[in-house]
């Protein structure tokens, strides 16, 4: 049993349509679900993946208006890490963002100051793309790779625990690879500064549990001396939630049902779309959401 690879990262924003018009106009992604944060549905939980929505391309963001930025600190992820397939790809990304390529790496942070790298890899794992007409297929983001944290002085205790999930060490990092995809975490020494959260950082991580398995790996963190939720149904996908021992908050996700169970693939992320339990709650919530239009509403239809 083994997790397969990262399932999304979630973040925050204070600026929903900022941070949509960076994730899709910019890097290309497909905004595939707009809805509400679960446990606090007065704010949107936004979803930015390749075509299909998939997990391992999947990065997410709670909207909380005019939030002031905050500050990766220890026991945080402060960089996402995403795949490219060659080195065109990242002279591509590196002229479209306005930053130097450094050797297979090409570094950049959000308008909010979350930062990003792009990475040539040759992992063997689907590609997963999404469509927009400024950027060719072959030179697209191809999924997560990983991501980047702030370690605290906890390595003997996490290395047990990371032992236990499954995860191998590589150096400074931990990786697992399930039968569909890989990725890592990789830890560096916190700075000085203690984090804040806020605008730009990283919420939490999620990796990637076949439904079958969700029960099993709760008893798993359990063994290992976490302390996970119940498992959670988030009606496109079930979790249990936790802090591995350094304290970045790590969630696991099934791969499904998915986000097409409540949308036509071809309209995913159109408009707002509440899970079955929240449907109630639209004439509250709809009216103090901030207006976000269809990023690709403008999109040339000649063929």
């Amino acid at each position: 049993m083994r997790l397969d690879g990262i399932h999304h990262v979630t973040c925050i924003t204070g600026d929903a349509p900022a941070n949509v018009d960076f994730y899709t106009g910019v890097l290309g992604l497909r905004l595939v679900k707009k809805t509400v944060n679960q446990d606090d549905p007065t704010v949107y939980h936004l979803f930015y993946a390749d075509e299909k929505g998939s997990s391992g391309s999947d990065i997410t963001f709670f909207e909380y208006p005019g939030s002031a930025p905050g500050r990766a600190g220890a026991g945080m992820a402060h960089t996402v890490v995403w795949r490219v397939g060659s080195a065109d790809a990242l002279d591509f990304w590196a002229e479209r963002l306005g930053v130097a390529r450094d050797g297979k790496t090409v570094t950049f942070s959000d308008p909010e100051g979350l930062q990003h790298q792009i990475v040539l890899t040759k992992a063997p794992d689907e590609p997963l793309i999404a469509d927009h007409p400024e950027i060719p297929r072959e030179l697209a983001l191809r999924g997560f790779e990983g991501v980047r944290a702030y370690a605290r002085d906890s390595e003997r205790r996490a290395a047990p625990f990371y032992d236990q999930l499954g995860f191998e060490p590589a150096a400074n990092r931990w990786e697992t690879r399930g039968d569909s995809r890989g990725g890592w975490i990789e830890f560096e020494a916190a700075p000085d500064q203690s984090g804040i959260p806020g605008a730009g950082t990283v919420h939490h991580v999620a990796w990637a549990s076949t439904m079958e398995d969700e029960e099993r790996w709760r008893e798993r963190v359990a063994a290992a001396g976490g302390r996970p939720t119940d498992v959670i149904d988030r009606f496109w996908f079930r979790s249990i939630y936790f802090r591995e021992p350094n304290g970045v908050l790590f969630e696991i996700a099934t791969l499904g049902p998915g986000f097409a169970t409540d949308e036509d693939p071809a309209h995913l992320g159109e408009t707002l779309i509440l899970p079955p339990a929240f449907e109630h709650l639209r004439a509250q919530v709809e009216p103090i959401l901030t207006p976000l239009p269809n990023p690709r509403e403008s999109w040339s239809r000649t063929s």
